[in-house]
């Protein structure tokens, strides 16, 4: 004999996993999706689950509703932290004051994507090339106004060589270089 499937009414299917966790997220409680849908409490799991939510723990649910607005406002800044700056999430957790995992949730919260090693580190080299072009550009309109490698590089603190590699990075073109010794005549031949 053939086991039965289980009986769903057609108000179940109507609520589906996304809209389940979209309510979820919003800060209902498992609790509160059950009254509201209908549905068993490991049905409304199961949904979530399907959708690819990311559980609360009861703290969690009771700081969120504490202040919702700053939650939403401090997972968006996380997230430009990580994005735009190359932030790891140990870095994350401790400007927000949480755990990685903690951290990890508020970034997903504000439609952050969670990167992997390799992406963060080419996501910081990138920002720290395009600071370092930003000071080779710097160099280079002091050095193209009258400015020597050898007092641009006292100003920034770099040795000569890196003024003078930064320099070439921003496409300066060199003025000819002094000669400090006797004055020579450039027909005669030494």
């Amino acid at each position: 004999m053939k086991p039965r499937p289980p009986v769903t009414s057609d108000a179940s299917k109507a609520v589906t996993p996304q809209s389940l966790r979209k309510q979820y997220e919003a800060g209902a409680i498992v609790e509160e999706l059950v009254t509201a849908s209908g549905l068993s409490y490991g049905t409304v799991l199961n949904r979530l689950h399907d959708a690819g939510t990311i559980m609360r723990t009861s703290w969690q649910t009771r700081r969120m509703r504490q202040n919702p607005q700053a939650r939403r406002h401090l997972a968006a800044r996380l997230r430009t932290l990580y994005e735009q700056h190359g932030a790891t999430l140990t870095e994350l957790a401790t400007a927000a004051g949480e755990t990685r995992r903690g951290a990890r949730r508020l970034l997903i919260e504000a439609g952050g994507t969670v990167h992997t090693t390799q992406q963060t580190l080419r996501i910081r080299a990138a920002a720290r090339a395009a600071e370092r072009y930003k000071v080779a550009l710097s160099l280079r309109a002091r050095y193209e106004a009258g400015g020597t490698v050898p007092e641009l590089a006292r100003e920034h603190s770099y040795s000569v060589a890196t003024v003078y590699r930064l320099l070439h990075q921003a496409g300066t073109r060199m003025r000819p270089q002094h000669t400090h010794g006797p004055a020579h005549d450039p027909r005669k031949r030494p």
